[in-house]
């Protein structure tokens, strides 16, 4: 994934994508493409600040020191802890208990990527922006970490939020990820965003290919406030221009998953869902260590194919036999539970499914859409199940 966020001049965050890419390398055991990143997070911090040196590159000094210690180059090693030294000295912090703003902005990055702990992330970026509140890049990033905790609110974001975002986009005015995302937010709260949408549609097209290009918030603007049929347009147009990009592909799938699973009041045509399933095994193949939900989609559409029932068990059967995490067993259950209920109208074995997701003890949007479901069957009493599903419920262990 960290691919796709892109290495395009003029990312702001491109040198730290490199050290963490550096480090993810290593850990994968692959040295020398470990090093190559961690020299190249040098060089677009030298090109991003114009300057050769700075407190953006104690981490990734520290970086190479910890990667020539495990290499068995002391020598090496003991030579970057000593520009980590210099760079210490000549670039003090404010105060002898505070890191370097630099320090806390690419903590609060990458904790954001990797951690589930808002707070730390707000407290790290509040710290950076506190003391070097010229760079926008780091408010930015603030602010769409403070949103994250919205995710899946249908009523967007808290007003104090919403205006920190509308602020954040006045002086971030080139992130079209930004852009995008506060549209949304603005067609949220009942705004008419259609005339909006259609232009800034057009600027994420011209922009390089990258996650943050703003692609897939506009798409999600697209599917809720103007067109689901526009939204696929504008990623086959996307393909057209950039037919070998990977993750234009997977929002090219996505957006199909979302026509045939969602937004169909009958059967979708055959060719679109043939289309799909061409994409999802390509997107699939483009990400073979993290296409596990992409292997959910494919079974569900696989459902809706004329001649696909039993590919889709089969293929649900399969992702059940395998040892995953608590996490992913609450996505595959939940998904699973759906699946039966829409697709084979066997409710009580989808009850059973949402309540293996339920049993869980991990926080979640998907157990907590189980939990609705048992709590809609129960308070109905319609269902034979519903005094098993009321003592579970009654049982049921908080995370």
């Amino acid at each position: 994934m960290l691919v796709d966020i892109g290495t395009e001049e003029g990312n702001s965050w491109l040198g730290h994508i490199y050290n963490l890419r550096g480090f993810v390398q290593y850990k994968l055991g692959f040295t020398e493409d470990a090093q190559s990143f961690f020299n190249k997070a040098a060089e677009a911090f030298r090109q991003m600040r114009k300057a050769d040196d700075g407190p953006w590159l104690v981490v990734n000094y520290g970086n190479l020191a910890w990667l020539h210690h495990h290499l068995g180059d002391q020598a090496e090693s003991e030579a970057y802890l000593s520009k980590v030294d210099a760079l210490m000295k000549k670039y003090t912090s404010p105060s002898q208990d505070e890191l370097h703003a630099e320090i806390y902005a690419e903590k609060a990055w990458t904790l954001m990527k990797f951690s589930r702990d808002r707070e730390l992330v707000s407290d790290y970026f509040q710290k950076a922006i506190r003391m070097q509140p010229d760079m926008v890049e780091w408010n930015t990033s603030y602010v769409m970490g403070l949103a994250s905790a919205f995710d899946h609110s249908d009523t967007g974001l808290e007003a104090d939020i919403l205006e920190k975002m509308r602020v954040a986009k006045e002086q971030d005015p080139e992130n079209l990820y930004l852009a995008a995302y506060y549209l949304g937010q603005l067609a949220k709260k009942g705004e008419e965003v259609k005339d909006e949408a259609r232009e800034l549609a057009g600027k994420v097209l011209r922009n390089p290919v990258s996650s943050y290009s703003g692609m897939k918030a506009i798409l999600r603007v697209y599917r809720n406030h103007v067109s689901i049929d526009d939204a696929i347009d504008l990623t086959e147009e996307a393909l057209e221009q950039h037919p070998d990009e990977r993750y234009l592909k997977r929002c090219a799938a996505l957006t199909l998953k979302w026509k045939i699973i969602f937004f169909s009041d009958s059967r979708p045509k055959q060719s679109m869902i043939d289309r799909a399933i061409s994409l999802h095994e390509e997107v699939i193949s483009c990400y073979p260590h993290s296409s596990f939900v992409k292997k959910i989609d494919l079974a569900n559409i696989y459902a809706k194919s004329n001649h696909g029932q039993a590919k889709a068990e089969q293929m649900h059967q399969e992702l059940l036999k395998i040892d995953l995490e608590p996490a992913e067993k609450q996505v595959l259950y939940n998904h699973y539970a759906k699946y039966l209920h829409y697709d084979r109208q066997d409710q009580n074995k989808s009850l059973k499914y949402h309540m293996k997701a339920a049993a869980i003890p991990q926080q979640s949007f998907y157990r907590g859409n189980s939990i609705k479901v048992l709590e809609k069957i129960k308070n109905k009493r319609r269902n034979r199940m519903w005094r098993e599903i009321e003592e579970f419920l009654e049982n049921l262990q908080e995370p």
